[in-house]
């Protein structure tokens, strides 16, 4: 059975079809200590101003005593909000367009970034695939369909280096083993020898800003 924490905070629980529900609730009861300290790192924090966004950008809060309303701009490696000098930053409405603006810039580099180093491991690891998309994912750091189409999560521009080539063997792992279980973990670890240790430390991070 595994675990998984949504970006609002929701629990779930994923086990075999035929185990009987009140397992999962058991289970969900054993881990509580390990829900409540997830629950509390999904929740989305203020973004502030000199704020990392991926790799390559920061955030930049500048305040316009001629505003009149939020704008935003992505500049070269900023990711500039303009805002009236009536609403400081903290304010929820220059909050949500920090975040929207945030996530284009992650998108934009993940769309540069991401395929090019996927394309890498495939030839390293032998390991093919159809084709690759990047988008917002709630849950999942990507997934692989039956026709070896892979999607990647923009937010995976968030998380180190190491982990965001875990994440991309993981997906190119299931062209050849589309289920999880010893066959798939097996094939892995061909690739990754450190996979277990890198799938725990992966779960202290949630797809959100």
């Amino acid at each position: 059975m595994r675990l998984s924490i949504s970006p609002r905070g929701e629990v779930r629980v994923s086990m075999p079809f035929w185990l009987p529900y009140k397992a999962g609730e058991q289970f969900a009861r054993s881990k509580m200590d390990w829900i409540l300290n997830h629950q509390a790192k999904s929740v989305s924090s203020q973004l502030e101003h000199g704020q990392s966004i991926g790799k390559a950008h920061r955030l930049h809060f500048e305040m316009q005593h001629s505003a009149m309303r939020v704008s935003t701009r992505l500049a070269s490696n900023e990711v500039r909000i303009m805002h009236p000098a009536s609403l400081p930053a903290s304010d929820p409405s220059v909050q949500r367009a920090a975040r929207s603006a945030s996530i284009r810039a992650l998108r934009k580099e993940a769309e540069q970034l991401l395929p090019q180093r996927l394309q890498t491991l495939s030839a390293r690891t032998g390991l093919g695939y159809r084709e690759v998309g990047v988008k917002s994912l709630k849950s999942r750091w990507g997934s692989c369909s039956s026709t070896k189409d892979i999607t990647l999560n923009l937010f995976l521009m968030q998380l180190p280096w190491h982990l965001i080539d875990y994440v991309l063997v993981h997906e190119l792992t299931h062209t050849k083993v589309m289920r999880h279980g010893k066959p798939f973990w097996d094939e892995l670890e061909r690739h990754i020898p450190t996979a277990k240790q890198l799938r725990k430390e992966i779960n202290q991070y949630q797809p959100i800003l």
